[in-house]
This record gives structure tokens, sequence and C-alpha cells, in this order.
């Protein structure tokens, strides 16, 4: 029986992506992530209506938007129009190569508007990488404290039962030392008692045949 199809989401590079997959690791394997975009924090199974029905459409295809953007998923989605860094060098200037190339003929400006590239969706995606990145350094930080804490209760765990195994052998030593002496007076006892016992049967056989 087929396993029921859910809908998962994460984000690469400058397209957020979305797959209908039968459990995380399938949605991982169809993204083609080595890691565990899962336990990260940067990937979660979807509750929005219009990504599921998306991807249950077209179930194990992968389909992606821009990023920040709230286009409709699809599987050959592209970049909207002037969605692009720029290539800057040093403190913020264009490049050398920027500086020499010859000037190109400018085009006619479109009938409306300026003509100019919005630059929201840049903006989008910067705040969008800057978010990821915080989230990543906050997964990051936590595994590394997460980590630190086990390394310390394993090194106290480990100290008490080094500590309890140590008192252990100390007490036992001392019992055994006990033991040697308890025994050693049993033996002096029997033995007094075995020559004592000797003397009055002794006595004894002489008051009968007297």
């Amino acid at each position: 029986m087929a396993r029921k199809l859910k809908t998962f989401v994460t984000s690469l590079g400058f397209f957020d992506l979305a797959v209908a997959a039968p459990s995380m690791k399938a949605a991982l394997d169809a993204w083609g992530f080595r890691h565990n975009a899962f336990q990260q924090g940067f990937a979660s199974e979807t509750g929005d209506a219009q990504i599921i029905k998306a991807a249950m459409a077209h179930p194990g295809i992968v389909l992606r938007r821009p990023v920040g953007t709230d286009q409709p998923f699809r599987e050959d989605a592209e970049l909207p129009e002037g969605f692009s860094l720029p290539k800057m060098g040093k403190a913020g200037k264009p490049g050398p190569a920027a500086k020499n190339r010859p000037r190109k003929t400018k085009r006619a400006a479109p009938p409306q508007g300026t003509g100019k590239a919005d630059p929201a969706p840049i903006i989008s995606f910067k705040a969008e990488k800057a978010r990821r990145d915080r989230q990543r350094a906050q997964a990051e930080a936590a595994a590394r404290h997460t980590q630190k804490k086990r390394r310390q209760a394993v090194s106290k765990a480990q100290s008490a039962l080094e500590n309890a195994q140590a008192q252990h052998d100390k007490r036992l030593q001392s019992l055994e030392r006990e033991r040697t002496k308890l025994e050693d007076r049993i033996q002096r006892e029997q033995d007094d008692w075995d020559k004592q016992r000797g003397k009055l049967e002794a006595e004894l056989d002489r008051a009968r045949k007297s």
C-alpha cells in the first residue's frame, strides 16, 4: 500500500523549494541534500494549502519559486527580471573590469515606469539570506552548546563512578582485614578449647577409674 504523501519545503540559493514526498528522507533525496536540513531547522512540512495543491499535482517533482516572493511554485520557475546581485569591487565600488568595459548604447525607456530594475527582489533576497544565515548560526551554536553539556554530563558521571568505585574498594579492603583478624581469633579460640577439653576429658577419665 502506497504511503500518504506530505509536502515539504526548504530554500536553496535564489529559490524556495517544495516537493510532495512520503517522508522527510525522500524529500531530502529529491532535493539532492546530503545533510539533514529538517534536523537543522532549514526544512519543514508545510500546511499551506496552495503549496500543497501545487506539489500534490506533481508528486516527487521538485517545484520552486524565487526566494522571498509569494509566486506560485512551478517546476520551471525563473527569477524575476532584475533579480541579480551586482559584482562589486573593494569598498562597494565597481571592479576594474566594470570601469574598463565599453559603455553600451542605452536602450529606449519602456513606455511605462522608469525602466529601472525593481530593487525589491534583491532586497528581499538579501533579507531572506540574512535570516537563513542567522538561523544556521543559531542552530550551530545550539548544537555546540548541546555537545558541550553532553561532554560535561559524561565527565561528571564518569567521575562519580570512579569515586564510588574507589570508596567501595576501600571499604572492601577494610572488611577483608577485619575478616582476617576474626578468623585468627576463631582459630585461637578453637585451639584453646581443644587444649582445655583434652585436660577436662583426662580428669573425667581418672575420676571414673578411681
